[in-house]
């Protein structure tokens, strides 16, 4: 009697609420058999062995572990038991102090239902599909098993509700490499981007975390209609910043000031007395600007339009129109280019007479007896 009473004495008193420490001593498909000092065998549903859903208790739990457990029910012959609810009280206590310090979790996707993911957290956490990514997925597949950098962006332990979001650590660390890049930008500085977007007025460039602008009219040095005429997204483009707004965040950015100019060795390209075609582009009251390559132009002045005296430009000329024109003079320091038709003309002149008269020397005659006094006229 002194023996059992001993025995008595040695099995534990347990209340539901209370939590023990078990070892399995069997693992069943649906459920474990665990020995927690009672005078029967403790028993885990495998509703109660983890937050998220598994397919078997082998899944969680192998014969011998040593777990911590709640009591659940109590009866003479029966004790429930739960490893979930020790798990949840723990992750709550851990969950809400990140929470409160906006602290960043890892946690990995165990499952993929309708809507999002589901992550295992100490207990069951979800990501909407709209907080995944910064931008649209189409498939999550690829996220399972994967391990995730989350913010908790929703927290309610009586509802045993949590909601993470993978899409807020992404931005964070997009808006930090943001700033980052914007702290060591400089105006005058030559980088490489990536073409984001296309616009009607210009170019938006990825430069690191960043996007500036390339305005239309800072893709090339000559005229640019359309911006896609010139890059396609995804392009790497060189480009030179041209100013820099730090608190709207805003970027200006060049691709014609990384590339050589139009004007940049012109004196090699076109030299004096050389006879070009152009368009003409301009006309002015002085003078019409003939662009003999592409950026370049040069003046021709109202005096060297024709042979004959004109009162402006537009009485032989008109914008679009292809000209000859013989080169002046050409600067590349000043930019300058004069030009001139009214000498081509000239020349034209001088070597269809050079050809008359030889054509008449030797047909033996003379070039005077045919027309007198006319040639000379012509000639002045």
């Amino acid at each position: 009697m002194e023996e059992m009473n001993n025995e008595m004495s040695e099995i534990k008193e347990l209340s539901v609420g209370d939590t023990v420490t078990g070892k399995v001593l069997k693992v069943e498909d649906k459920h474990v058999l665990v020995d927690v000092g009672y005078k029967v065998e403790g028993i885990v549903p495998i509703s109660e062995l983890s937050a998220l859903r598994i397919e078997t208790a082998s899944d969680a739990v192998s014969e011998g572990d040593e777990l911590e457990l709640k009591v659940k029910k109590m009866e003479d012959e029966e004790i429930v038991l739960s490893k979930k609810e020790v798990a949840a009280d723990k992750a709550w206590a851990d969950l809400l102090k990140i929470f409160e310090n906006n602290d960043t979790i890892e946690a990995t996707v165990r499952d993929i239902v309708k809507g999002g993911l589901v992550v295992d957290v100490g207990v069951r956490g979800f990501i909407p599909a709209s907080l995944v990514e910064t931008h649209y997925v189409e498939d999550f597949a690829d996220y399972q098993d994967r391990v995730l950098s989350l913010k908790i962006v929703e927290l309610d332990p009586d509802q045993n509700r949590i909601i993470l979001s993978h899409r807020a650590v992404v931005e964070a660390e997009e808006e930090q490499k943001k700033q980052d890049v914007l702290a060591d930008l400089e105006e005058g500085q030559e980088i490489d981007g990536t073409v984001q977007r296309i616009t009607d007025f210009g170019v938006f460039v990825d430069i690191g975390g960043i996007d500036g602008l390339v305005h239309i009219s800072q893709l090339a040095h000559s005229h640019v209609d359309k911006a896609s005429d010139v890059v396609s997204e995804g392009d790497t483009l060189k480009v030179k910043v041209l100013s820099i707004d730090k608190e709207k965040e805003r970027i200006s950015l060049s691709h014609k000031a990384t590339q050589p100019g139009p004007w940049d060795g012109i004196e090699e390209k076109i030299q004096v007395n050389d006879v070009v075609e152009g368009t003409v582009r301009r006309l002015v009251s002085f003078g019409a600007f003939v662009e003999v390559l592409p950026g370049v132009e040069g003046l021709v002045h109202i005096s060297q339009i024709a042979t004959e005296h004109i009162g402006t430009p537009g009485e032989v000329l008109s914008v679009g129109q292809q000209v000859q024109v013989k080169v002046l003079e050409v600067s590349e320091e000043e930019k300058r280019i004069s030009l001139s038709m009214k000498e081509i003309e000239e020349e034209k002149s001088q070597q269809e007479i050079q050809q008359y008269e030889t054509d008449e020397d030797q047909s033996g005659f003379q070039l005077g007896d045919m027309i007198g006094d006319k040639l000379d006229k012509y000639k002045k």
